[in-house]
């Protein structure tokens, strides 16, 4: 398929949004009339001033506030992170001089995301089945309740995830204790939805994050109650039309899952993508930099080696086709590439990612993702350059996050 048309000014927002839904709104899951951004600009200008502004002050004790937004601790950084616009090793030095105990705090963050993409490059499509316990049996009926629809704290959360494609990590684990331990739905049709709206949905963290809040990873569901909106939200139990009359006044009856009788070990199954080359493997001579949606910053390593080549980005149809994300995603990841091409040649192109590079040998960064692995498979890469990892993934525990932490030499 030929080249989509130049990518727009990525400053001109309508233009963007123009972009998007003529080329790809057909694949977006409000279709071509309804692409919207998202809460974050896209594009590594972007990343770069969040990084130069990122400010951790205050972060323990703050990180889990939900309202009002200006006494939030939460970074918002997690987009840039998720894409590759910065790496975990940046933002880990970059708050190398802040207070110890919020330095601290928001470091273990940081390796929890590291430990998502562990677990992932080891059990890959795997992390999409409980990993120790069944998911949690709640005593009432499955399904929604007749009153979610009036209760602020949720309709608000809809509300961001939809508009915003961001959340404060609190409400995420609100919305799955909600979802999945007091109403029983499944779990992963609720990460599914995440994964649609989030601008920084990756299947590593989203999965790992429902899987420990409704207790199958852990055997400890989380239970989402009135008390935790009073206590980080409280202007939406002020203004909720059920105030008097919560439907979540206390936490869910809902007994643990049995056991799966296993846990995730080093090594992982087969199909697990692992960590990928310590070292750049060269095989032939690259004729462009292909990047993936995995690392789209300046310094991805296969496009800081080739500072000359031409840069391809391949919009996967038939994927696209099978998720459809919301459009503020992809008007996100349209924003990258157009903030990349005003500093590289980049080519755009919509279809299948092994037709669409055919006869071009590349140069590319290895993705932890299986996606990459399979695709790659049948891609001409004339040079495969290593994820930055923070801790590559070696002999670490994966039975839980405390126990594979013992086994990464960073100190906090």
């Amino acid at each position: 398929m030929p080249s989509l048309p130049p990518l727009p000014d990525v400053d001109d927002t309508g233009a963007v949004l123009a972009w998007v839904g003529t080329h790809l709104g057909h694949l977006t899951l409000e279709g071509p009339d309804g692409v919207r951004p998202g809460g974050h600009r896209g594009g590594q200008a972007a990343a770069d001033t969040a990084l130069a502004t990122l400010d951790v002050t205050g972060y323990a004790r703050s990180r889990s506030t939900v309202l009002p937004e200006q006494r939030r601790g939460a970074t918002r950084m997690s987009p840039y992170v998720r894409h590759g616009l910065v790496s975990l090793p940046e933002v880990w030095a970059a708050v190398a001089g802040a207070a110890p105990g919020d330095r601290r705090r928001y470091r273990d963050e940081l390796l929890w995301q590291e430990f998502a993409r562990h677990l992932y490059a080891r059990t890959a499509d795997g992390l999409a089945e409980p990993l120790r316990y069944q998911p949690p049996h709640p005593s009432g009926p499955v399904g929604p309740a007749p009153w979610d629809d009036d209760m602020a704290c949720t309709t608000w959360l809809r509300e961001q995830l939809e508009d915003e494609g961001w959340l404060v990590n609190q409400t995420r684990m609100w919305w799955a204790s909600h979802w999945t331990v007091r109403h029983g739905r499944d779990w992963r049709a609720g990460e599914d939805d995440f994964f649609r709206h989030l601008l920084d949905g990756s299947r590593a963290a989203n999965r790992l994050g429902w899987q420990w809040t409704v207790g199958t990873g852990t055997g400890k569901p989380y239970g989402f109650s009135r008390w935790q909106v009073e206590k980080r939200a409280p202007q939406l139990c002020r203004s909720c039309a059920l105030r008097d009359a919560c439907p979540v006044q206390g936490w869910p009856d809902a007994e643990r899952g049995p056991s799966t009788g296993g846990a995730p070990r080093p090594g992982g199954p087969a199909t697990g993508p692992g960590a990928g080359p310590a070292d750049p493997v060269l095989e032939g001579e690259p004729a462009a930099v292909w990047l993936t949606a995995e690392s789209l910053g300046d310094a991805d390593p296969a496009l800081a080696a080739h500072p000359d080549l031409p840069v391809v980005f391949v919009y996967d149809e038939p994927l696209l086709r099978s998720l459809r994300l919301s459009g503020k995603r992809l008007v996100f990841l349209t924003e990258c590439l157009a903030d990349l091409a005003e500093r590289r040649e980049v080519d755009v192109r919509l279809g299948r990612v092994p037709e669409e590079l055919a006869g071009t040998p590349v140069a590319t960064t290895f993705a932890p993702v299986p996606g990459f692995v399979r695709r790659s498979a049948s891609v001409d890469v004339a040079a495969l350059h290593p994820w930055p990892w923070m801790a590559r993934p070696e002999a670490q525990r994966l039975t839980s996050y405390s126990a594979w932490r013992k086994g990464v030499p960073l100190q906090a």
